[in-house]
């Protein structure tokens, strides 16, 4: 019988880093594989109290993306390029700021460069067969599975903000 390694998010360091790693990553939407990435060619960014965030070579997505004008900066990774997304049933339906991707980061996140980031939803998200969930409030783009514990730091948007996590970051 086989145990399933936990990652505690309290243990993740902070500033973050970024490994490569061997779990399979995939992505569908209305039934459709739009992002299949065998294990070995992702990366996953580890930060103290976020469910991990993946990041997934742009050559593994199955459909077009087109940049927004939606940006954002990170702390630790610089400016963020969003993306808009055609759905795979309906040219009707596009979505947009949902996907990211970091162009220009700094030296030590170089692994991460123009690969791609997908919130959770509305697509679904796996890793390794199991389907993620967004973290609390889905304000952040980390991936939620069952090997994760610990507290996840939840949007500053929610209600639980601002107890217990003053002082902590």
């Amino acid at each position: 019988m086989s145990t399933m390694r936990k990652h505690n998010v309290t243990t993740f360091p902070r500033p973050p880093i970024v490994e490569r790693t061997d779990r399979h990553i995939q992505i569908k939407w209305h039934g459709q594989l739009v992002a299949d990435c065998p294990p070995g060619e992702a990366y996953w960014v580890l930060e103290a109290h976020h469910a991990p965030t993946y990041y997934i070579p742009p050559n593994r997505v199955r459909l077009p993306l087109s940049t927004t004008p939606r940006s954002t900066f990170s702390e630790f990774h610089g400016a963020a390029t969003y993306y808009a997304i055609m759905s795979p049933i309906s040219a009707s339906e596009i979505l947009s700021n949902r996907i990211w991707s970091y162009n220009e980061p700094p030296k030590e996140y170089e692994a991460i460069k123009g690969y791609l980031a997908f919130f959770v939803g509305p697509w679904e998200c796996y890793v390794d067969n199991e389907r993620a969930q967004p973290p609390p409030g889905d304000y952040y783009g980390g991936w939620v599975t069952s090997d994760i514990e610990g507290l996840v730091k939840p949007s500053p948007h929610q209600p639980q903000w601002g107890t217990g996590w003053d002082g902590v970051f």
